[in-house]
Formats: structure tokens, sequence, C-alpha cells
């Protein structure tokens, strides 16, 4: 494996000039002792024994490669194949690493996990992992995801957990990390904050990033096993990266793959009414690590918007933003009609209904199929299922 990506990330937590620990000094040594804790209890055979049979036995893993005949069909170019995430237990690739996170939580003696959620997936997952291994749950979530992603909440309620509505700024993603955040600050000894991506303070990032590399190395093995070759294209969704870089991991010295990470455009990138923070966003400081951001001349955070309550982040994992600036790793976009005609196309199509935040990778992998060969592959990371999404689907189309 390349030196530059074996490295990532370095001692301090970051991944070229991005990552670190941007947080007060008694907080950097609560991470430490997360980092300390992570790197000692993950190496252990017991834990990495006890993890990958929960993901055989209760996720189900590994999670299969289908092939989208008649999809790749009504395209009329390259052939389009989905990574079944959607497919595991709860639903999406979350459960991946919040069984990780609940088990080193468990490990090191807390009392609580607290977590944020944005569509609901990440809080349905760690509440299911937290009833699996018997520690108390908190999930904050913003007051209008609640009501959008309705049968998560469900869910998280009947699994145990306690949810905190958060009523504050635009009551989405970004205010459910502040408020779960301030929580945590309340007993860090005690708690942990179990992030639901690959954001956050070292050693967040690279911790999510491990246990969803699971993602890519099924995938590099299934493909060449089950079609001689690998995949020309990889592509996945990106709010906070977590599945995107789960799958893009096990292909980053592969150079013939081309890795494409697809953002929110929303309402269009000429409004502000998106969250293509690798597109059009700039360099900054956020929950305690440095990424590209959507902010203002001060580095303030601007509200971002998107249809898949899961993408409405204004940051973004900071090994994203490195790769990026390799440019080993190409970010695209697609807005909401784009994406809601390829969660129709797809349910239609091959009787899958995907969730919205994974609808953005279909419809970037729909889009570059026309114009390529059909000798060509594209693997989607069909990060998640459209359980969720299906009322508000419904009601916005008036179907």
């Amino acid at each position: 494996m390349s030196t530059q990506f074996l490295k990532m990330p370095d001692d301090q937590g970051y991944f070229g000039e991005y990552g670190g620990q941007i947080i007060p000094p008694e907080l950097i040594k609560i991470m430490n002792e997360i980092n300390d804790s992570y790197e000692q209890v993950s190496r252990s055979r017991a834990f990495q024994q006890e993890l990958n049979d929960l993901y055989a036995d209760y996720v189900g893993r590994p999670s299969p490669i289908y092939f989208a005949k008649r999809l790749s069909k009504q395209q009329a170019g390259a052939s389009i194949y989905l990574k079944r995430e959607d497919l595991n237990h709860t639903g999406a690739h979350k459960i991946n690493h919040c069984l990780g996170e609940a088990l080193l939580a468990k490990h090191m003696g807390k009392t609580k996990v607290l977590a944020e959620t944005g569509a609901g997936q990440h809080g349905v997952a760690l509440a299911t992992a937290c009833a699996l291994v018997g520690i108390d749950c908190e999930i904050h979530m913003g007051e209008v995801d609640i009501e959008k992603e309705h049968p998560n909440v469900t869910k998280m309620k009947i699994l145990g957990c306690k949810l905190v509505p958060v009523s504050r700024g635009t009551r989405t993603l970004k205010d459910a990390v502040d408020s779960a955040f301030e929580e945590y600050l309340k007993d860090p000894v005690h708690f942990l904050y179990a992030i639901g991506s690959v954001v956050g303070p070292h050693p967040f990032p690279k911790m999510v990033r491990d246990f969803q590399s699971i993602v890519g190395r099924e995938a590099r093995q299934q493909f060449q096993d089950k079609y001689g070759k690998l995949p020309d294209i990889v592509t996945a969704c990106v709010g906070g990266g977590s599945n995107a870089i789960g799958i893009f991991t096990a292909f980053l010295n592969d150079d013939a793959v081309r890795l494409i990470g697809v953002e929110p455009a929303g309402k269009g990138l000429d409004t502000p009414d998106h969250a293509a923070t690798l597109t059009l966003g700039t360099k900054g400081a956020l929950h305690g690590f440095k990424c590209y951001n959507i902010q203002d001349q001060a580095g303030n955070p601007l509200p971002v918007y998107s249809i898949a309550s899961g993408l409405d982040y204004p940051g973004v994992g900071p090994q994203h933003c490195y790769l990026k600036d390799l440019g080993r790793v190409e970010y695209e976009t697609i807005d909401d009609k784009e994406c809601l005609d390829a969660f129709m196309t797809l349910s239609r199509l091959e009787g899958i209904i995907p969730a919205l935040e994974s609808a953005h990778a279909v419809a970037y992998a729909m889009k570059i199929a026309k114009d390529s060969s059909a000798e060509k592959s594209i693997l989607v990371n069909l990060s998640g299922r459209g359980d969720k999404d299906a009322d508000f689907v419904a009601e916005y189309l008036a179907l």
C-alpha cells in the first residue's frame, strides 16, 4: 500500500492539513485517552472476534454486490452494480461503526453513549448497538428531521434510547451536533460521544473510517471474485463522508479505479440551499477539526440544505479534504430533482427503494453510465434503504 495512504492520519490526527484536535486542552486529554483505548482494545483478538461475529451473525455481513440489470439497460451504457449496505440490520452502513463504538464504550467502562443524528440512521444503529451491549443511549436530533424522518424516530424510542429534540438554529444536523456535544461536555469522563461520521476531533475520523472500511474490503474482493476484475468507477454519496470513505479506502491504491464522491447540490449551486462542502466550501475549523466547510467571511458555519437529512452538514471528513487536494478522489454534485428521479427509477426498475442520501450516488451513476461504454462498470455504495423516506417522498411527489 502507498505510504501516503498508510500514514493517514498522523499522530496528531491530521490528514495533510486537515483534522486535528481544535478543542480545549482538557478535552484533548480525554480524546487522547479514547485514542489510546481504541488502539489497545481494537487490536485485541477478543475485540476483533466479538465484532466480526456480530458483523456476520447480527448485521448479516458480508452485504452482497448486485448487478442492476434493468437500470443499466435503461442507461444504455456502463453496467451499474450496487454494494447492498441497505440490507444490513437497521438498514444502512451506520451499524458498522456503531457496533464498534458501543463495544469500545463498554470496554472503557462508560455509562452512557451520546450522539447526533440527521436522517436517523445513525441514531437507530447506535440505539440498536447500545441495546445489544447494555449501555444507556441518548440521541440529539433536529426538530425538522424528527418530523421528516418519523419512522426512524419511532424505532429509536422502541429501542429504548432517550431522544432529545433540538429546536435551535436550523433545527437540523449541525444543530444536533452542537446540542449533543454540549451534553457530552457535562461528563466526558463517563460519557462517550459516538460521532456518526468521519468528522470531529481526532481520533473519531480514524475510528469511524476503520470500522467502515469493511465495506470496501468486502466489495473489492467480491467484485474480483465474481467478475475477475475491479470496477472502473466506485461512487458514494458524501455528507460527513463515512459510507464513502468506507468503500473508497480499499481502492485508494488502485490507480485505474476512479473514486467519485457525490455531494448534495440541493436546490442548485447558484442558491444558498445546498450542502456542497467540497465543491464550494473553504478551509476552516468546525466541531473540533479543520476541514472544508460552508462558512461566512468570519469563519462561522452557514446554514446548509439537502433533501436528504443525512447530507445537510456544513463540513466534511478531513480525509475527504485531503483526498480532494491530492486529486485521488473526485467530488461531484447531484441536485434534489436528480436525486428524486433516481429514487423513483431504482424503486420501479429494480424493486429497491434507496435512502435519499444513497439516491444521490445512484443518480450520478445513472448520469455517467450514459456516457460510458458497455464494457465499463460502476459500483455504487447503496448506503441505506429508503423506508425512512418513503412517506416523505410520496407526499412530496403527490404519489
